[in-house]
């Protein structure tokens, strides 16, 4: 009975070091066609034969999602490729590459529960001045 991580499992935190090195070192945040201040592989998933792989990013602005996307299908062969380089693998997984807003969704609740939090103290001071002037 296999014990711990199964092998697509292994493989897949392996692709997502290998592509953010080579997003990393591809220069992808420069030049004029690509202004990505941050991007990030959040996740990788990947088939259990290995044949595809399912890659999550992330950028700090949401603005410049459509300019990662269009990087990301230009780039995909030339990722596979190095990836096909750099790892030992019989086949290198079909990558597709996911748009991830999750990080901006816990951005948008922090924010709302600050803005939640903010306003219940500054209900219980109202009480609380309520509360002496009454008196």
């Amino acid at each position: 009975m296999a014990q711990g991580f199964q092998r697509h499992q292994r493989v897949a935190g392996q692709i997502k070091r290998e592509i953010a090195e080579l997003i990393r070192d591809s220069g992808v945040d420069s030049g004029p066609n690509a202004p990505l201040t941050l991007l990030t592989i959040t996740d990788c998933e990947v088939s259990r034969d290995l044949a595809h792989a399912r890659i999550f990013y992330s950028v700090l602005d949401a603005r410049e999602q459509p300019v990662a996307e269009q990087w990301f299908e230009e780039a995909a062969g030339h990722l596979r490729s190095e990836l096909g380089h750099r790892m030992r693998l019989r086949i290198v997984p079909q990558l597709t590459f996911i748009f991830d807003n999750s990080i901006e969704q816990g951005m948008q609740m922090d924010a709302l529960i600050r803005a939640v939090r903010e306003k219940d103290v500054d209900g219980e001071s109202d009480e609380s001045d309520d509360e002496s002037g009454n008196r």
